[in-house]
């Protein structure tokens, strides 16, 4: 997973692919486009699959970051119906959202990251929990949210953290943004989850933009997964709308335990 840049020897990137290992990574691209826009997780699709292709982690990462973020544009695009009456909101959202992506991406080339990895799991099995219990958990921590529907300061900060992780590693990061988004707001989950659509693509954004500087992006896997992504966020998003609220909170869940279990498993 995920570790510090620092120096590394010349031509240890994986920076030739064949066509099987491209078609690979494209179809990895196209189903992660399809989770993200649904639930969140998509990471833990294309990020294994680059790393057992050859590409080395801090670099399957931060190709996996660029290449991905067509397929958040899209899927913003397609939920664009439930984010327009969030214009305000998702603004102000959305500059926390790209400080934090950028704060993480800085992290991720500068620091080791074994220890946030071992914390990952942790983050998204808590951010599940939340997820299920947000009701709950809304009613205590921010009352005012049933009288008035949100609660502004709460959202920036808590997005804004979550961002940082996204930033860093975008694993989840979905999952963690649902959670939060829903603490302090009483929207639907369909509306929360257009909003938290829009979010991960500013911070995808944010973080591909400093990444395209520094060396480790392989080109060649992301000229080809970035189209796959692209046409996998449309159909997600298209698919969010017509899937019941309940259902679409328990496809969330699933996703982020399977997330968890499998950093715990690696």
């Amino acid at each position: 997973m995920p570790a510090g840049a620092g120096a590394r020897p010349p031509g240890l990137t994986k920076l030739h692919l064949t066509a099987l290992e491209l078609v690979a990574a494209g179809a990895s691209a196209g189903l992660a486009g399809v989770v993200n826009a649904v639930a969140g997780g998509g990471t833990l699709i294309t990020f294994p699959t680059l790393v057992g292709l050859g590409v080395p982690a801090v670099d399957a990462n931060v190709t996996n970051t660029v290449s991905l973020l067509p397929g958040y544009c899209a899927g913003t695009f397609a939920q664009r119906a439930d984010l327009q009456p969030q214009i305000s909101r998702s603004r102000r959202l959305g500059l926390a959202g790209a400080l934090g992506g950028l704060a993480g991406s800085v992290l991720l080339l500068a620091i080791p990251g074994h220890a946030f990895r071992v914390a990952v799991p942790y983050l998204i099995v808590v951010s599940c929990l939340l997820l299920l219990l947000q009701d709950r958990v809304r009613a205590l921590a921010f009352p005012d949210v049933a009288r008035d529907g949100s609660h502004p300061s709460a959202l920036t900060v808590l997005v804004f953290l979550a961002s940082i992780y996204g930033g860093f590693f975008g694993a989840g990061l979905g999952i963690m943004l649902l959670a939060v988004l829903g603490l302090a707001s009483a929207d639907p989950l369909a509306k929360v989850n257009a909003l938290k659509q829009w979010l991960s693509f500013v911070v995808n954004l944010v973080a591909a933009a400093f990444f395209a500087f520094s060396g480790h992006v392989v080109w060649v896997a992301v000229a080809v997964m970035a189209v796959c992504s692209l046409i996998g966020g449309f159909a997600g998003g298209r698919l969010v709308p017509v899937i019941p609220e309940t259902a679409l909170r328990r496809v969330v869940v699933v996703a982020g335990l399977a997330v968890a279990i499998s950093f715990w498993v690696a």
